[in-house]
């Protein structure tokens, strides 16, 4: 009697394959980044703001307005005196 009634071992031995193949490119990819970003490093360039910048980018301009309109309205409001207590 077999466990595997139904299941097509090939099929699913494809699928891990590729999954697999799938890590490795992005494995190469991620240490292609993580090169480009040292570079930058070299050249004297803020790998942070870059990533800030990558991260902007993503945003349409609707969220990235939104993005920059709380981050003021945030910034304001750690700099604003705090109240005093009224004494009971």
């Amino acid at each position: 009697m077999s466990d595997t009634v139904g299941i097509a071992g090939d099929r699913i031995r494809s699928i891990i394959e590729r999954v697999e193949q799938l890590d490795e490119e992005i494995k190469g990819l991620m240490e292609g980044k993580k090169e480009i970003f040292a570079e930058a490093k070299g050249e004297g360039l803020d790998v942070k703001i870059l990533k800030e910048i990558l991260k902007l980018r993503k945003l349409d301009q609707d969220e990235r307005d939104e993005h920059e309109t709380l981050l003021d309205v945030y910034l304001r409001a750690m700099d604003a005196p705090m109240p005093v207590a009224a004494a009971a």
